[in-house]
């Protein structure tokens, strides 16, 4: 099983940046798939999911309408549009991937810095 983020890197205030999480080793379509993230000095903290089929989805306040979670079955990929981007967002954002109570995986994770 593998959870693969990509797309991480240094943006000024205000711009955007999308990442990637390839997953393999599962049946990507019957999981519910959510981006994490950690801040210096903070607790993870869920940002936003997606179940299974793709029809509903979740965020956490701090990034309503500004963040994006999307999922793309054909090529086992969940994305996380990131758009408006604040210095709070700074942190190393994960993918994670659940069944039920059943299963659950994670990725290594991938850095995001929000700076001038």
């Amino acid at each position: 099983v593998q959870l693969v983020e990509s797309g991480g890197g240094l943006v000024q205030p205000g711009g955007s940046l999308r990442l990637s999480c390839a997953a393999s080793g599962f049946t990507f379509s019957n999981y519910v798939m959510s981006w994490y993230r950690q801040g210096p000095g903070r607790e993870r903290e869920l940002v936003a999911s997606i179940t299974s089929a793709g029809r509903s989805t979740n965020y956490v306040d701090s990034v309503k309408g500004r963040f994006t979670i999307s999922r793309d079955v054909a090529k086992n990929t969940v994305y996380l549009q990131m758009n408006s981007l604040k210095p709070e967002d700074t942190a190393v954002y994960y993918c994670h991937a659940r069944y039920f109570a059943w299963d659950n995986y994670w990725g290594q994770g991938t850095q995001v810095t929000v700076s001038s």
